[in-house]
């Protein structure tokens, strides 16, 4: 997991890139599983980093649900 910036410490997404949370969820779950996780059509069919960060980039509610997933599994390590 990459490391965080730690002059926000109450922002534990500080300095973490989308595109490094995506690899990092891709690596740990693949898409088929990180599909079902997150119900997003870019998961699902034909997913590329590339195609999906475009999209989670553009839709809020869709990234939130990357981030806490995300979150959510960081904090378990």
């Amino acid at each position: 997991m990459p490391e965080k910036n730690q002059s926000q410490p109450n922002n534990p997404l500080h300095g973490v890139k989308l595109i490094d949370m995506l690899t990092y969820l891709v690596e740990e779950y693949g898409w088929e599983q990180l599909s079902e996780f997150i119900n997003i059509r870019c998961f699902k069919y034909d997913p590329s980093i590339k195609s999906c960060l475009k999209f989670l980039r553009r839709t809020p509610w869709a990234r939130s649900k990357v981030e806490d997933l995300y979150l959510n599994h960081s904090l378990k390590e």
